[in-house]
């Protein structure tokens, strides 16, 4: 754990020697909450936000490029948070209105919206590459990106920059979020409560669970948007969700805790179905959220990369029972 309570991303090339069931109950259940607390803050603060910038060629370009710079799993993730909360806080300012000013035309506007536009869309590798490299500076001291990695890589893509706009860049980056980039990341959350489940006699070894998790989150990250709408249709019984019940939706995308459960909760299947129901009763328990949205989240995952023969045909409730639970968060009505 580092000072924060967040969980310290491991190396991916360590995964053999993890270890779970080696920390005090008592720093667990601390951390644990710590977690609970950020995740409610996180969802609470999505309440409003629009768009996503999670899209599929842009995480896979910078989980290439995180495996390339020999980063950690976990690097990869949060590189992908820090770019999205910057872009959004980009996109923010670009069409927040701007004071009234009597001699400016309505031509001037936007031509003005129209420039800042166009120097977002042009610096935007930079301020990728810049998340990555701000995400690796979190990480162990030795796994840091150096300039000259940086210089050299954008120079083979033909975009040739200085050192000192290099950190012009990550200065742009961590004034927009306020200096505010050590965001703990899904990875975190599934790692925690694979933690707690090791304590609770799960009887899917952690470590087993692990692996897999990984492979699912990496899923989840690639696949965010069919995966979501998915879960959107489920919760509101409509294959043509409003555009307001996308925007409600927007806090179910940023629940962290609902996302390690059902990655948990499908890594589970995968390895011995027939214990994914003391799982499932395992995660309610712990997390507090209802078996029917673990069983929905759950089943999305896993029709997304393994396709048929899913807890969707093994849970107790039928399927549009079990969208209920996230239909808190999406009113049915427009």
């Amino acid at each position: 754990l580092n000072m924060d309570g967040a969980v310290r991303p491991r190396l991916a090339s360590s995964s053999a020697d993890l270890k779970f069931g080696a920390v005090a109950t008592e720093t667990i259940e601390n951390a644990l909450l710590h977690l609970a607390q950020q995740n409610e803050r996180a969802v609470q603060e999505a309440a409003g936000r629009t768009g996503s910038f999670r899209e599929t060629r842009i995480v896979e370009f910078v989980f290439l490029l995180s495996e390339q710079w020999c980063l950690e799993k976990s690097v990869s993730y949060q590189a992908v948070e820090i770019l999205e909360r910057f872009m959004v806080k980009q996109a923010e300012n670009i069409c927040r209105p701007a004071p009234v000013q009597p001699r400016v035309d309505t031509k001037t506007e936007s031509q003005d919206w129209r420039t800042l536009k166009e120097q977002l869309f042009n610096k935007f590798l930079l301020r990728l590459v810049s998340c990555v490299q701000l995400a690796s500076k979190l990480s162990f001291h030795y796994r840091i990106v150096s300039n000259i990695a940086v210089l050299d890589f954008l120079q083979a893509l033909g975009h040739l920059h200085t050192k000192e706009e290099l950190l012009e860049s990550e200065l742009d980056v961590l004034k927009s979020l306020n200096f505010q980039i050590n965001l703990p990341t899904p990875l975190a959350y599934v790692e925690m409560l694979l933690e707690v489940l090791g304590y609770n006699g799960c009887l899917v070894p952690a470590i087993q669970l692990h692996a897999t998790c990984l492979t699912l989150l990496d899923l989840v990250y690639l696949l965010h948007e069919p995966i979501y709408e998915s879960l959107l249709r489920a919760s509101i019984e409509n294959s043509t969700p409003s555009q307001l019940q996308g925007e409600k939706f927007i806090s179910v995308k940023e629940d962290f805790m609902l996302l390690a459960v059902g990655i948990i909760a499908a890594s589970a299947f995968i390895q011995n179905h027939e214990c994914w129901r003391q799982v499932v009763g395992h995660l309610q328990s712990i997390t507090g959220i209802a078996l029917e949205s673990i069983a929905e989240f759950s089943y999305a995952i896993l029709t997304h990369s393994v396709g048929a023969n899913t807890p969707g045909q093994q849970q107790p409730v039928p399927p549009h029972k079990a969208a209920r639970a996230l239909r808190t968060a999406v009113p049915s009505n427009t």
